[in-house]
């Protein structure tokens, strides 16, 4: 039994003393929820509706000790541990508190080791485990929700069954690709270029034209959404073909040739360079995500197309470009010098990129002295701070307008943090997500959970976005070896 909702709360009291075995808790979830989670999606503890959310006492003392961080961890630490207390203002979080209609509750819940409980409890994640297991003897239907996958394992040789938390994933294997491939009459390819535009309804007309993908389980259209692309090849001649975008807001498509000039020196070597470049060099798309894997282009079309845009364009105020801190193994701390000269050495990629773009081979447009070498224009921009390079960690919190913002590595990212750093975009700025989703360095993310993953997903067909996945390596012959046989 529980009692009404406390007025201005939106939270409910449960009556509820311990647990039991009633026909009611045997059909009833009990999820305990790892510290992991918590900092990983703050309103984890909200996101299973009619079930019961268990927090072991220990990952209280785990917050504790993230809440002081300055980072997203402990913001999101600190964001958990006030929703709990404003359901402590409900009633007991030891007895369980209800918070909506559905019965869902949230309870706080001690460890009570018993005899037959095998793993070392001077380890903390055993402990949290521990609580499952009490649980779970007690006749419950326990899940055990961890982004850790050794704890999960560990679940698993004791009998408790685990989960990863799936509220924020997304199918990596039908990610959109921001665009599809169709073979339609020659006709159509020339009409596209003749009358600079083509209904889509054409299209459709032509059986086959727009694929249906479908597997076990699941049913899905390919339709073509604004600011898709779509790659048109005669059924007769598939040396013949056509490249165009569906135009946002219309019903008709647009072809699509690449810039005339290169870009700062680049110019695009395959189609999906051509779409990536479409998009980044257009002014009315706010948002662009570009994925795939080391040698792609992702990063150097995306500085080329800013740098164009910033430099010679004059369309933004400043070109940023962050990187997330997420080196291999290491923290930026162990690496030497101060805190400039650590950061310029987690920036280095960005440096690299930059200087090439800059250099004689890259091609600046004659808009420096020739005498000037790489890295005194590359000083220059950044002194005069229409270059930026910085950490993710210092864009949060601030209100960015009128900037070509490039976020690189972005795969390292959860999803409240891509949210976190769009979110802060102003008027007129213009933002640049590159990664790739099979390399992440953070150990509670994936292909599939990442927010690089997660914001190409959410904002597919927004007018104001636009996605391509890259897959042909262009850096080299060496790396496009490595990329195919390794």
């Amino acid at each position: 039994m529980m009692s009404r909702p406390n007025p201005g709360t939106g939270f409910h009291k449960s009556e509820a003393k311990a647990p039991t075995t009633t026909s009611a808790e045997q059909v009833r979830k009990h999820f305990v929820l790892d510290t992991n989670v918590l900092l990983h999606n703050p309103q984890s503890i909200f996101k299973f509706k009619e079930h019961e959310v268990i927090i072991p006492l220990t990952v209280l003392e785990e917050l504790d000790t993230f809440k002081k961080n300055n980072d997203e961890k402990g913001r999101n630490a600190r964001q958990v541990i006030r929703s709990l207390d404003r359901l402590r203002g409900v009633g007991h979080l030891f007895e369980g508190v209800v918070w909506n209609e559905q019965g869902g509750s949230v309870r706080v819940m001690r460890f009570k080791p018993s005899a037959n409980y095998d793993l070392d409890l001077s380890i903390t994640d055993n402990r949290i485990i521990g609580v499952a297991h009490a649980l779970q003897d007690a006749g419950l239907r326990t899940i055990f929700v961890s982004k850790d996958i050794n704890a999960r394992v560990k679940c698993d040789a004791i009998g408790i069954t685990a989960e990863d938390f799936e509220a924020d994933r997304v199918d990596a294997d039908w990610l959109n690709t921001g665009f599809i491939t169709s073979r339609v009459p020659r006709k159509l390819i020339d009409d596209l270029y003749s009358e600079r535009q083509l209904p889509i309804a054409r299209i459709e007309a032509v059986p086959g034209a727009i694929p249906h993908h479908a597997e076990a389980g699941r049913h899905e259209v390919a339709t073509l959404l604004p600011n898709h692309f779509i790659s048109l090849v005669d059924e007769n001649d598939p040396s013949h073909t056509g490249l165009a975008r569906r135009l946002a807001d219309t019903d008709h498509i647009i072809p699509i040739t690449g810039p005339r000039k290169p870009i700062y020196g680049v110019i695009a070597r395959n189609v999906q360079q051509t779409m990536a470049l479409d998009l980044l060099l257009d002014d009315e798309i706010k948002l662009v995500t570009l994925i795939g894997p080391a040698g792609t282009g992702k990063t150097l079309l995306a500085i080329a197309a800013g740098m164009h845009k910033v430099f010679k364009e004059e369309r933004f105020d400043k070109l940023l470009v962050a990187r997330p801190i997420m080196p291999l193994g290491r923290d930026i701390g162990y690496l030497p010098g101060d805190k400039d000269e650590k950061l310029a050495m987690w920036m280095q990629p960005i440096f690299d990129n930059v200087a090439y773009l800059l250099s004689t081979r890259g091609g600046h447009g004659g808009s420096e002295p020739d005498s000037k070498t790489t890295e005194q224009r590359i000083d220059q921009l950044i002194a005069s701070r229409k270059l930026v390079l910085e950490p993710i960690t210092y864009i949060r919190g601030r209100s960015i307008p009128h900037q070509f913002i490039i976020v690189d590595e972005a795969q390292n990212l959860s999803p409240h943090e891509v949210k976190t750093i769009v979110s802060r975009v102003g008027d007129g700025t213009k933002i640049v997500l590159c990664g790739d989703i099979a390399q992440i360095d953070n150990p509670y993310l994936d292909a599939a959970s990442n927010g690089l993953s997660h914001l190409i997903e959410r904002m597919k067909g927004h007018r104001l976005a636009g996605h391509v996945t890259l897959s042909k390596t262009e850096r080299s012959e060496l790396a496009s070896l490595a990329a195919e046989m390794l």
